[in-house]
């Protein structure tokens, strides 16, 4: 039988819009014990955002300790359960990516949603005013439960929450958390590698998921060489998992026959499908669809003519991919051999960054690019766009 948990969460601004912060933690759904908790200072931000920010790190929490548990989220914010659920519209431009975010953490069949009144969310509003303590201290929250276990020994017994609306202002220019972190353990770290020239690459050619499935050129199979050179010698990658389209598994191969690694293929990593723009230049696309091109290079919810797949599907996609083998590989580096729209996606994501992003990012064919994702749920991009190993 599949584990069973509750997620209860909550976040609060002392300002709304004002210094904010979100608590979770995950319980055991029969004994009730706390398996593990996460909060964080966020920032200047209003109530709705501290609140998704709060199940949005619930969740992953949740998936972290078991991937194929189900879980119960309880929750005192009608408006976030109502939304989750379904019921209610998101209207907030603020909240749809972040309710997108909590959607793809797990499959929706995992999941239920149910309001309870403030006094009974009393620990996920304890948390989230820690942090938010913590933050207007300048220092990071400490989790007191370790993931998977009951409360450490000795651990301080901590104050009792206050209410959002009675608590003290924080003063203004309060400083930020600095860069005396805590020691969250090894994070997982993606190496994100573009695979090599395809024929279709320097031509520029939209060239995704729905096409031809183009092999490596020439120039791409040195390429490949040439970066699985470079990895052998730092010496750092664990594992490689790959999209499962053909010009990213014989870059994965050419990888793992250096390093001696065996290559896993992951659906989620595969390119845009770019509908009836496959194999086509910006030019000719811009010629034939005007303003189905327009529509897309102003919307990220705009699909490619012709059946094709809008960045909102692969942001939730590679989303739901990126949390999977954060859990798999907690600790670990991993090379996720991929293309220029999950990369694009994932460093976005990491920065907290919007869609227009995607456009005013440069990703060259067997690039490197790096982020780090550590167990507070926060993100680290690392490295972008390195060359050096073809020059």
């Amino acid at each position: 039988m599949a584990r069973r948990f509750v997620v209860e969460a909550d976040g609060g601004s002392r300002g709304n819009p004002g210094p904010a912060g979100y608590g979770a933690v995950v319980l055991d759904a029969e004994t009730g014990e706390p398996l593990a908790e996460v909060a964080e200072y966020i920032g200047t931000a209003t109530n709705n955002v501290a609140e998704y920010k709060g199940l949005i790190a619930g969740l992953r929490a949740a998936y972290a300790l078991d991937p194929e548990a189900e879980v119960r989220v309880r929750m005192d914010s009608k408006l976030v359960i109502e939304q989750m659920s379904g019921r209610w519209k998101i209207k907030h431009p603020d909240m749809r990516p972040l309710a997108a975010e909590a959607k793809a953490i797990m499959p929706p069949g995992q999941l239920t949603y149910e309001w309870i009144p403030r006094e009974k969310n009393k620990h996920a509003d304890r948390l989230a005013n820690e942090a938010m303590d913590a933050g207007k201290r300048g220092e990071q929250w400490q989790p007191k439960v370790p993931p998977g276990g009951t409360p450490a020994a000795g651990a301080p017994e901590a104050a009792a929450p206050a209410d959002d609306a009675l608590a003290e202002p924080a003063a203004t220019g309060a400083p930020a958390v600095g860069w005396g972190a805590a020691d969250l353990g090894t994070p997982a770290t993606f190496v994100l590698l573009r695979h090599g020239e395809t024929p279709l690459t320097p031509e520029k050619r939209f060239s995704g998921s729905g096409g031809t499935d183009p092999g490596l050129s020439d120039v791409g199979r040195h390429q490949a060489e040439r970066v699985a050179a470079a990895l052998a010698a730092r010496g750092t990658i664990q594992a490689i998992v790959t999209s499962p389209l053909r010009r990213c598994r014989e870059t994965a191969e050419a990888v793992a026959r250096r390093l001696g690694l065996d290559v896993r293929v992951e659906e989620g990593l595969r390119e845009t499908d770019f509908g009836a723009w496959e194999g086509l230049t910006f030019a000719e696309v811009k010629e034939r669809h005007p303003d189905d091109l327009e529509a897309w290079l102003a919307s990220s919810k705009v699909a490619p003519t012709g059946g094709g797949e809008s960045f909102a599907a692969v942001t939730r996609r590679v989303a739901l991919s990126r949390d999977k083998l954060i859990a798999r590989y907690t600790g670990r580096t991993v090379l996720l051999v991929t293309h220029v729209t999950p990369i694009k996606t994932l460093v976005r994501l990491a920065l907290g960054a919007p869609p227009e992003t995607l456009f005013r990012m440069e990703l060259s064919a067997a690039s490197l690019s790096a982020v780090a994702y550590y167990t507070d749920g926060n993100a680290s991009l690392r490295l972008l766009n390195e060359t050096a190993h073809l020059r």
